[in-house]
């Protein structure tokens, strides 16, 4: 099933998707159903109890890696990032006014379902609600260390639009078997597969949980192949997962946000 968060009518809703229509789940409203137009779209992520952790990774597909002229990591190269990066849908990411090289990154978005720590690779999967497609921009002018991407690079307000969905992960038999791709104004600029990260879901799983305590609703942002292009103000980037989504995003400038 693919669950969604919207705005409508002057509420926030849970939804899920019923024959290309958003029917909703809010009790006044139980079975109603809009159309994707009608709403503004959010991160389809509940509300959670706590801050809630946002992990992501770098050079995780080894031809990213060799695009930045870095050798593959011997072991995750993680980064936290800030729930407040966060946008939805067809929302807006502002570039910055005189940086020189702003792109984005398809990857797939894991999203915990229950408490996980000291999980084996072999039931890792098992602690996994659902994934969701993310586009974790980076701006390369703030970059000190491919190892280590400083604040301005990945935290930025409206750096991470995410969604439309998420899909259960019962829905997604394997998920080192998606084929993701970028288009930028319609053209297709990056192309890969899931099955070509270095560090698969569930190793990821059990590497972070090995350390720490995964919460629900906890966000593991997984890498991005190679492709990657600089983004202008009134680019539209199309970010789009096999089976779990096309999340729609476009530039504006800093001057116009």
């Amino acid at each position: 099933m693919k669950h969604a968060r919207i705005a409508w009518a002057g509420a926030v809703h849970d939804a899920v998707e019923a024959d290309g229509q958003l029917e909703l789940l809010t009790p006044a409203f139980q079975g109603r159903r809009v159309s994707f137009d009608e709403v503004v779209w959010l991160p389809p992520l509940a509300p959670v109890p706590r801050p809630r952790t946002v992990l992501a990774l770098g050079l995780n597909y080894a031809d990213h890696a060799k695009e930045l002229a870095f050798k593959a990591p011997e072991e995750p190269l993680a980064f936290v990032k800030g729930e407040a990066s966060l946008i939805g849908h067809k929302a807006f990411t502002v570039r910055p006014d005189g940086v020189s090289f702003m792109h984005y990154e398809c990857e797939l978005a894991v999203v915990i379902g229950k408490p996980a720590k000291r999980v084996k690779k072999a039931d890792a999967l098992q602690y996994v609600a659902g994934y969701t497609v993310a586009n974790d921009y980076a701006i390369r002018d703030y970059l000190e260390n491919w190892y280590r991407p400083n604040l301005k690079v990945k935290n930025r307000d409206t750096g991470t639009p995410i969604g439309p969905w998420l899909v259960d992960a019962a829905d997604v038999p394997d998920p080192q078997a998606l084929a993701l791709r970028t288009t930028v104004n319609g053209n297709v600029t990056q192309q890969g597969n899931t099955k070509d990260m270095i560090f698969d879901v569930a190793t990821l799983i059990e590497y972070f949980s090995g350390f720490m305590t995964l919460m629900p609703g906890d966000l593991i942002l997984t890498g991005t192949p190679d492709g990657v292009v600089d983004c202008q103000p009134g680019d539209v980037v199309v970010t789009e997962i096999d089976g779990i989504g096309s999340l729609i995003n476009t530039i504006t400038s800093e001057s116009k946000a």
